[in-house]
């Protein structure tokens, strides 16, 4: 742990998957759990109809699945985590290389959802080691649900994504209000 480190309120962490098929998706979250921790929350995979971003390389019909662990991270960590992912995923390819899984590691706190990327793009902030963050959602007290900003993934603006982001958030409030 940094000198800074411990300054920082503790988040959930959380991981949105997208997946060629529920084996890949059931092998991958078993990989996370023994990495990291066990599963708080979980959606069911469904079909991710929101974008064909991911198409070409892992093509049609990508099951969409988030899950949530329950031991708590520190914000500063999710760097690490997201380049621990990014080798995970090698372990799903195929014959041609592709990718059968995508992994990206994100966390939860009170104000706010942030996801982890490899990419640079005008909203992230480059937080070293090649990459980067965003604030992909922010929590609205008035309408007691997390709200999107121009930047944030289809996925993650639907009713399913909002109702596990507010479950994780709820569990997290509750673990700080214990203390």
């Amino acid at each position: 742990m940094s000198k800074h480190s411990k300054n920082l309120t503790p988040v959930k962490l959380f991981f949105g998957l997208l997946a060629r098929d529920e084996s890949v998706l059931c092998d991958v979250t078993e990989r996370l759990t023994r990495y990291f921790s066990p599963i708080a929350h979980a959606t069911k995979p469904f079909l991710s109809q929101q974008s064909d971003y991911y198409e070409e390389e892992m093509g049609q019909y990508l099951l969409r699945q988030w899950v949530a662990l329950e031991k708590p991270v520190l914000m500063g960590e999710l760097d690490g985590i997201k380049i621990h992912t990014n080798r995970l995923e090698k372990l799903w390819v195929d014959d041609s290389g592709a990718r059968q899984v995508n992994i990206d590691p994100g966390y939860v706190s009170l104000a706010k959802v942030v996801l982890a990327s490899t990419k640079d793009f005008s909203h992230r902030i480059y937080v070293g080691n090649g990459i980067y963050e965003e604030v992909t959602l922010h929590y609205q007290r008035a309408s007691d649900r997390f709200e999107p900003w121009p930047w944030t993934y289809p996925d993650y603006c639907t009713a399913e994504a909002n109702d596990f982001f507010m479950n994780v958030r709820r569990d997290l409030s509750a673990t700080q209000t214990e203390r």
